[in-house]
């Protein structure tokens, strides 16, 4: 991660606040149903990089498929601002909502196209 920035970031209506150390040369595009629904871009971080500042205790819980990743949603706008989850291989990992970083401007990212579909 020789690219990593410390970024700040959160939902809408900011009960929930994160930060996150991580590198946006690497932004998925996945085609998969929630994904593609609800505009989700990711970039994926260890746990250890990743701090909820505020508001655990307004966020739910979404599954759905095989239930492997855990969304996680603010319960007052709705907005999913990270999910819980594991590689292939069992490691886990945080995949953050590139769109509720702070300033982030999603058009002059680079993504990086993902079929979720086949999962």
């Amino acid at each position: 991660m020789s690219d990593a920035v410390t970024y700040t970031g959160g939902c809408h209506c900011g009960l929930v606040r994160f930060e996150c150390t991580t590198d946006l040369s690497m932004v998925t595009a996945c085609n998969c149903s929630i994904c593609t629904k609800k505009g989700l871009h990711f970039s994926f971080v260890a746990p250890e990089r990743f701090h909820l500042r505020a508001g655990g205790d307004a966020l739910k819980e979404y599954l759905f498929n095989r239930h492997a990743i855990k969304h996680q949603l603010c319960i007052e706008c709705g907005v999913e601002t990270f999910a819980k989850g594991a590689k292939p291989d069992g490691t886990q990992v945080i995949a953050i909502n590139v769109s509720c970083i702070d300033g982030i401007e999603l058009a002059k990212l680079k993504m990086t196209p993902m079929d979720g579909r086949k999962f």
